[in-house]
């Protein structure tokens, strides 16, 4: 329930997305009660918000572009373009841009607005988290802006974010019978964190009419309140603010100041005037035939991303970064009696959740000189005998481990709030399990174990594959290539393990296994250690 709830007299409706009923909302400056603000919960009904984006149908609508890539890459926007150097459309390019998507080229409004609603919420997921904005309402128009913002809610409310979405306009659809209202309050900020913006897109014309200039004014009011450094909602507006020019952008200068803007599938001229912290590009999959008529240049998306920063991010205070942990408990009972089964749970865990390189490790050395260094390896197989990975043994972290055969590797996995460190004595593998796994790895790999010399200073690149191309002409006949004696494998046998869990307020769980004898049997102990 929103509280304090206002005065009924003049309700707009409103629908809660967390709430199994519709929830009405109240202003004062509406001067009927035709007016209507909806919220919706996606879980509800199997006409939720789940399929808003199949039962809503819109006149127009502001064009994204497709990719079936799911949600999984959310850490997406680490491109970054110089505002300057990329295209923007005018408010005629960009109907043309829709007519041809849903004209020769067959997309249909539901598949645009889902992935738009789709790289809506990556963008805020990249700059928001749900520990910290967790209330999300979105503020939705008739057309299909407004669709992008329904859309939205369901992708937050998977993400874990506790949406709300405000519907100025019912309609006689079954969607909608018997919720109950909800008043909504006049100051937005202090009931929610976040405001999506999705009233009107590039084809709106005109000033906005009641009830979407007071609701435009109630995000400007919030400007005001971030300026007398009081806790404040931020904006993100789909596509445009809502109220700008398509094409000149805020002609008043009174108008929506996001925070954040998410460009549909090309910026338009209007985001030239942008000035908040965070602007994104989304929609992802710009079709070729597109691409060439407009003559666009527009930045690449990383792996699945749905959505890329345009311009550098902001500065930070470093030291106010911080995640605020939410894991499962992990206890002693839970835990298996013995770390390489625990180690084996864990790394399936990882692997099963789609991290990248979930072998990934921090391999931690130490020479003679007691100066310690680390470099990420990849972790190539692990039974009771240890954790096996292969290298360069001319390299720095060979001359260490000669040095003193002394290791310690780690594990991260973000995803899980989790992370495992191990340490032990290390030696090499043998001759005969190293020549297995080089021949095992694809050509390039075995022609690029020879090629580098590691660690070891080169003038340039050129040199890498100047010996490369000559390699590959050498054993372009399919023989066998040799593995180089300088090459193969370690093994750390481990003599401690620590599994760690993230939890909230830096109450971590750390399980620490030692090996210890009893009646001459070899067991590990379980003790928990102090985060």
């Amino acid at each position: 329930m929103l509280q304090p709830l206002l005065r009924r007299s003049r309700a707009m409706k409103c629908l809660l997305l967390n709430h199994s009923s519709l929830l009405s909302i109240s202003s004062p400056k509406f001067p009927n009660s035709s007016h209507h603000y909806q919220i919706l919960n996606p879980q509800t009904s199997p006409h939720s918000v789940g399929s808003w984006s199949l039962k809503l149908r819109f006149n127009s609508r502001e064009y994204c572009s497709i990719s079936n890539s799911g949600v999984k890459a959310m850490a997406s926007a680490k491109i970054v373009r110089d505002p300057a150097s990329i295209s923007y459309l005018n408010q005629r390019d960009a109907a043309e841009v829709d007519e041809i998507l849903m004209g020769p080229l067959g997309f249909s409004v539901d598949q645009l607005m889902e992935l738009a609603g789709l790289s809506v919420a990556t963008s805020i997921a990249e700059v928001y988290k749900p520990a910290e904005h967790n209330r999300v309402l979105a503020i939705c128009g008739p057309g299909n802006n407004g669709g992008d913002g329904l859309v939205a809610a369901r992708h937050l409310h998977h993400f874990g974010y506790k949406p709300f979405v405000c519907y100025p306009k019912r309609t006689a659809k079954t969607l909608y019978n018997g919720l109950v209202t909800q008043d909504l309050p006049a100051d937005l900020s202090s009931s929610f964190d976040i405001v999506v913006d999705a009233m009107f897109g590039f084809s709106f014309h005109g000033s906005p009419r009641p009830p979407f200039d007071d609701l435009i004014q109630r995000l400007v009011a919030l400007e005001y309140t971030n300026e007398k450094n009081e806790k404040s909602s931020v904006i993100v507006s789909i596509d445009i603010p809502s109220g700008w020019h398509v094409e000149e952008g805020d002609l008043s200068g009174e108008g929506i100041k996001p925070h954040m803007l998410v460009s549909l599938t090309a910026p338009k001229l209007c985001a030239k005037r942008f000035s908040g912290p965070h602007h994104f590009l989304g929609g992802r999959f710009v079709p070729p035939l597109i691409e060439e008529k407009f003559k666009l240049d527009l930045p690449k998306y990383p792996g699945t991303s749905m959505c890329v920063r345009i311009g550098k991010p902001p500065r930070v205070d470093i030291s106010a970064l911080r995640e605020n942990y939410i894991s499962p408990e992990f206890s002693e009972d839970q835990a298996e009696a013995d770390p390489f089964v625990q180690f084996q749970k864990w790394f399936d865990d990882a692997v099963a959740s789609g991290i990248k390189e979930p072998n990934a490790m921090a391999l931690s050395t130490t020479g003679k000189d007691g100066k310690p260094s680390s470099r990420m390896v990849l972790l190539k197989g692990f039974d009771a005998d240890g954790f096996v990975w292969y290298t360069n043994y001319e390299s720095q972290k060979a001359h260490q481990l000669s040095e003193n055969p002394q290791a310690a590797i780690l594990f991260y996995w973000d995803a899980l709030n989790r992370q495992v460190r191990i340490e032990g004595a290390v030696q090499k593998v043998s001759d005969k399990e190293s020549e297995q796994y080089f021949h095992s790895r694809p050509k390039g790999s075995q022609i690029g174990a020879i090629v580098s010399k590691q660690s070891t200073v080169i003038p340039g690149r050129q040199l890498l594959y100047q010996r490369q191309e000559e390699l590959e002409t050498k054993y372009s006949d399919g023989s066998t290539i040799p593995k180089p004696e300088y090459w193969g494998g370690y093994r750390l046998k481990p003599e401690l393990f620590e599994f760690w869990q993230g939890q909230p307020s830096r109450l971590h769980d750390r399980l620490r296994y030692a090996p210890e004898s009893t009646d001459g049997k070899k067991a590990w102990r379980i003790d928990r250690l102090s985060p």
